[in-house]
């Protein structure tokens, strides 16, 4: 049994795929649902995975598939003949989908991330940089959306386990939960890592070591550019 939305919600994508072939973006399904955020969106997206009506193709950007609609629509949809396996991988600008190649499919467990410059896990530094190179990385360590990578400098997130000279991977989003540790942009010049902490309309970014203080910003102060989903550490 779906809620409301949740059947609106199936449905809109079902039809977008039916006439343009690609699913609605989060903003599309937002404003179709007349919701105030794209959180609310991830709910329900996430309820109608768990109860097997849509399934997200990992590793891509926006790619869901309708697995089956309600009874009252028809049901179970028909299976598509299937597909040769050819992996995708992610490259340039903020994880950019693109074909393997034939050495990549061999490395079909991995994908390509941008390294987007340095990231202060101390005092802030200058926003991100363009992007410097690519690093290859376990598939498994990103799960769906956009990604970058970030070399970290400073030791204020050392007792998250989070050290100068790590590599950090970042899911590219806007919005974060209390706790999780994201890389956030005070006053659109300086970028940090940190742990965020809502105190009342209160912005708090919270180290991981007692060297270094809370510091609380206005929420016009602070933008959310990721967060935080691996590490990579060379030895």
């Amino acid at each position: 049994m779906l809620t409301r939305k949740q059947h609106e919600l199936l449905m809109f994508i079902h039809e977008r795929l039916k006439e343009a072939g690609v699913p609605p973006s989060f903003e599309e399904m937002k404003e179709a649902l007349d919701l105030r955020s794209k959180s609310g969106i991830h709910r329900l997206i996430t309820a109608l995975e768990e109860r097997g009506f849509i399934r997200r193709l990992p590793h891509r950007a926006r790619a869901l598939e309708v697995m089956r609609l309600p009874e009252s629509h028809g049901g179970s949809l028909a299976s598509p003949a299937p597909k040769r396996f050819s992996p995708n991988v992610i490259e340039g600008s903020l994880g950019k989908v693109r074909p393997a190649s034939t050495g990549e499919r061999e490395r079909a467990a991995t994908a390509v991330v941008p390294v987007m410059g340095r990231i202060a896990a101390g005092v802030p530094v200058d926003a991100i940089q363009d992007h410097t190179h690519n690093i290859a990385v376990p598939a498994d360590l990103l799960g769906p959306g956009e990604h970058f990578a970030l070399e970290v400098k400073g030791d204020s997130m050392i007792e998250a386990g989070i050290f100068e000279g790590d590599t950090v991977l970042i899911r590219r989003t806007d919005h974060a939960n209390n706790g999780e540790i994201i890389v956030a942009l005070v006053d659109r010049e300086e970028a940090t890592l940190k742990r965020l902490r809502r105190k009342g309309d209160s912005i708090a970014l919270e180290a991981a070591n007692p060297a270094y203080e809370t510091r609380i910003f206005g929420p016009d102060r602070v933008r959310i550019q990721g967060r935080l989903v691996g590490l990579i550490r060379r030895y």
